[in-house]
């Protein structure tokens, strides 16, 4: 994960955390202010694009959050629905500048 000042981490994590739940915990920039209940886009990262399609299909409620997201991508998600899952070892994010 690329922090929001550009700093590079990677972390060890337990299954089933949210993108969002360790990018706050980790103080990488991700603010989560709704707690993860899609009602935000605080957590908003840029998935690498080799990674972006094992992220899974974005709903149409995080699509319309991703519209108030400052810096959208075409490869942009909420971190707060993208669970980390076996499959998802190695996901690269960046915390964009702006949330």
């Amino acid at each position: 994960m690329t922090s929001t000042d550009g700093e590079t981490k990677t972390f060890n994590v337990n299954v089933g955390l949210t993108v969002m739940e360790i990018g706050r915990d980790e103080l990488m920039g991700i603010e989560g202010i709704c707690g993860g209940c899609l009602s935000c886009a605080t957590c908003h990262v840029i998935v690498d694009p080799d990674w972006f399609e094992r992220t899974g299909k974005i709903s149409d409620d995080e699509d319309e959050m991703l519209d108030m997201a400052a810096e959208r991508t075409p490869t942009s998600r909420l971190g707060c629905q993208v669970k980390m899952t076996d499959d998802l070892d190695g996901l690269t994010v960046t915390v964009p500048d702006e949330i």
